[in-house]
């Protein structure tokens, strides 16, 4: 874990959001390997670097993820597989780190708070990259989110989606996740 916590990654605010291509192939055929004709979602790490408020993701691992149909609180990442999985990337590639992660959504779930606040062990600015990967529309069906915190009556955590295409504050109190 230790590995994990001393890499550089930049702390400025997230302008931007680049998926490779390879990256989008490798979440969908994880897709289809686990969790194709289900209502299941996968889940994963993204890797690559941050740097003057562009977040560049060149390249993703699968982790083992389980949650609770019926209560969205329960879940389970495989923090050892994570880590073993990011010491072997680090020896392919030390100039890729930790960016934060994905999930084949379709769109964000109440959960995902939990969950991205696990990856500010991490990364300080994780972002998350949502597939879609039954997509209805023509395009490239994805869209990426980081948190943000709020100073108001209390401090309040929210997604604020941020790819390069539209900036648009959630605020999960008010509804969780409204799209």
């Amino acid at each position: 874990m230790d590995v994990i916590k001393t890499q550089q990654i930049s702390a400025r605010p997230i302008e931007k959001v680049i998926v490779h291509p390879l990256v989008l192939l490798s979440i969908v055929d994880n897709y289809n390997r686990v969790a194709k004709d289900t209502r299941k979602r996968v889940v994963g790490v993204l890797l690559g670097s941050s740097f003057k408020g562009i977040v560049d993701v060149t390249n993703s691992y699968a982790v083992p993820f389980e949650e609770d149909d019926r209560d969205p609180s329960i879940w389970f990442l495989d923090h050892n597989y994570h880590e073993s999985m990011f010491s072997m990337f680090k020896r392919i590639n030390a100039k890729e780190h930790i960016v934060g992660w994905y999930s084949t959504g379709p769109k964000l779930r109440e959960n995902d708070l939990d969950v991205h606040a696990l990856f500010h062990d991490y990364v300080p600015n994780p972002v998350l990259v949502i597939i879609d990967v039954r997509p209805k529309e023509l395009g490239i069906p994805t869209k990426a989110y980081y948190d943000i915190e709020e100073v108001k009556e209390l401090s309040k955590f929210n997604l604020d989606m941020g790819t390069g295409c539209q900036v648009s504050l959630l605020n999960p109190k008010e509804r969780l996740f409204k799209s």
